[in-house]
């Protein structure tokens, strides 16, 4: 049989890769529980009016990209493309709205998006994101961009930049459409033929085409022209507060992001160190999304979401770094067969106590179970003989000097947490 292979744009996280994973996770979360948000976990495959309500129709996540297809019960069903959308569904499915004015929520895990696998675009990646739910202050959104900028110090990335725009409420949004298409109607000849598509069904993708013909041409267009008074106040009100914390952003008048139901911030953080696909997320307002996918009042809404992979990239690109130290284990060696119900007893001694042990449960040489000592990076082996067993006590061997103790099993837990 020819040997089975992830599929592309998939990956495997191996254990000397998963280290890195974890640290990120543990800072996110230790920066969410400062802000005071909860995690919320959801469902990887949801039904495809999920995101079709809420996404677009004309999106091209929807029409590209999203992993649809017909379950055996006959429903159309899709691996999640995104974590918003599902974020509102639980919020709306379970009243979540209705038990508190106030809801803050933070995710993670893995998203599926069928594209060709590039550096920075792969099929299966992974989002650490948060939600707000119940406030339409301006100074929501600043705060939510403070903690977006101190995740991002927490997690050691510098060089990156916050893009920051308006996309104007619903009514602004219909506007802002029609602008961006009565401009480049003219000139549809020179677009590409992506964009061709794009100025009859979603013209406002045009804004971000990657191709130097459609960024050119779409120079002199301005979105935040075309948004209401009380949406440029509403904005300029979040400006002032990011000024006043000192969080640095660049207003980007092309900027729009790929979904259909921002309303007024809207915002992405780039970094030069991952190419032309320079993006490590985003996110920006959502105030009529629950009311659209079912909700029976509207909720004022934010969040953002960030790639792992992307953070990953990113942080590479500037250099290797050295590793944060692991937790270093304990090994406990058993001298012979007899003796290891007595390692793994002790094991067990050192796990409660909330030290990471490793317990030899095979028949081997001493010498040969001290060099996987050695190899798992132990600080201490603690070695179980016959004697020791009988007299109550452990051989403590510190594999940094070499040097080794028979010491009571009292002593020898005090000796490893001590140095743990």
């Amino acid at each position: 049989m020819t040997p089975l292979k992830a599929l592309g744009g998939t990956s495997d996280i191996l254990p000397e890769e998963a280290q890195a994973w974890q640290q990120l996770e543990e800072k996110a979360r230790r920066v969410f529980q400062l802000y005071g948000y909860q995690e919320i976990r959801t469902p990887l495959i949801e039904e495809a009016a999920v995101f079709t309500s809420s996404l677009g129709e004309a999106a091209e996540i929807v029409t590209k990209q999203m992993y649809l297809f017909e379950d055996r019960g006959g429903r159309s069903v899709a691996l999640r493309p995104e974590g918003t959308a599902s974020v509102v569904r639980a919020l709306i499915e379970h009243g979540l709205d209705k038990t508190s004015p106030l809801n803050r929520f933070y995710y993670g895990g893995a998203m599926f998006r069928a594209e060709r696998p590039q550096k920075g675009r792969r099929r299966q990646f992974h989002q650490i994101g948060v939600e707000v739910f119940g406030s339409a202050s301006p100074h929501q959104d600043v705060e939510l961009l403070c903690l977006l900028k101190r995740l991002l110090e927490e997690w050691g990335l510098s060089g990156w930049k916050l893009k920051l725009n308006s996309l104007g409420c619903r009514e602004d949004r219909a506007k802002i459409v029609e602008h961006v298409r009565a401009t480049l109607a003219p000139q549809a000849a020179k677009l590409c033929e992506d964009c061709r598509q794009r100025l009859e069904k979603n013209p406002l993708r045009i804004l971000d085409c990657k191709e130097e013909g459609c960024r050119k041409l779409c120079e002199g267009i301005d979105v935040y022209e075309a948004v209401c008074a009380p949406c440029k106040e509403h904005f300029e009100q979040v400006k002032r507060g990011l000024e006043a914390l000192a969080v640095p952003f660049d207003r980007d008048p092309h900027l729009v992001r790929g979904l259909d139901y921002y309303t007024r911030t809207a915002f992405e953080v780039v970094h030069p160190g991952l190419g032309a696909q320079d993006a490590l997320g985003g996110g920006g307002r959502y105030d009529d999304l629950v009311k659209l996918m079912g909700g029976s009042t509207p909720v004022p809404a934010i969040g953002f979401a960030v790639g792992i992979e992307r953070v990953l990239m990113a942080l590479e690109s500037a250099g290797p770094k050295p590793p944060e130290p692991a937790a270093r284990p304990v090994y406990v060696a058993a001298v012979s067969s007899a003796e290891i119900p007595n390692a793994l007893e002790l094991a067990e001694q050192l796990r409660r106590a909330g030290i990471a042990a490793f317990a030899n449960l095979e028949e081997r040489p001493l010498g040969r179970q001290m060099k996987q000592a050695s190899s798992m990076g132990a600080r201490f082996a603690l070695i179980l003989g016959a004697d020791e067993v009988k007299e109550k006590m452990v051989m403590v061997k510190d594999m940094q000097t070499g040097e080794q103790k028979k010491e009571s099993l009292a002593d020898a837990l005090r000796k490893v947490n001590h140095n743990a």
